[in-house]
């Protein structure tokens, strides 16, 4: 079950420690995935510590772009923008898990699954830290398309790794 919500967060490293080992928690108690693909950028640092939190070794990137610059609050572009997807390799039979820092509309984590899924995983899951629910967009709620969320946000997130 996801944090409860909050007007948006200044996390520190020591919350996105937790807030990841919660991730960890519940993926481990269903089953741990072989593969780990992070969205870069902000969504590889929850990745890597997902996998040593899992002891998954297989971690991947893919480079995902939904907003025109990294500002507060920035403005989106016209649908997310995919640069190197080949980087993910071969993902056939695999059981993956697709980690992002924070869902804001949805649709970077909702066209990554599909790209995914067009690779032929055994089976795909989906984490993020964090939703912002001022700014979703997707017609279901984030928790049913989503399998697993650490906080419900009403505003922007900054993350420990990001310029602040």
């Amino acid at each position: 079950m996801a944090a409860d919500l909050t007007l948006g967060a200044v996390l520190s490293w020591s919350d996105a420690d937790r807030l990841t080992g919660q991730l960890a928690e519940r993926i481990a108690g269903e089953s741990k995935p072989q593969t780990i693909v992070g969205i870069l950028r902000g969504g590889m640092i929850p990745a890597i510590q997902l996998a040593h939190q899992l002891r998954i070794r297989d971690v991947r990137a893919v480079e995902v772009t939904h907003t025109a610059s990294d500002a507060t609050n920035a403005a989106k572009t016209g649908a997310p923008r995919y640069r190197n997807p080949a980087s993910l390799g071969d993902l056939a039979g695999s059981d993956v898990l697709l980690v992002d820092d924070i869902a804001g509309s949805g649709a970077t984590l909702e066209h990554t699954r599909r790209m995914i899924t067009a690779l032929a995983p055994r089976r795909l899951r989906t984490a993020v830290v964090s939703v912002n629910l001022a700014n979703w967009q997707a017609a279901a709620a984030p928790d049913t398309v989503i399998d697993y969320i650490a906080l419900h946000c009403e505003g922007w997130v900054i993350f420990p790794w990001e310029t602040r």
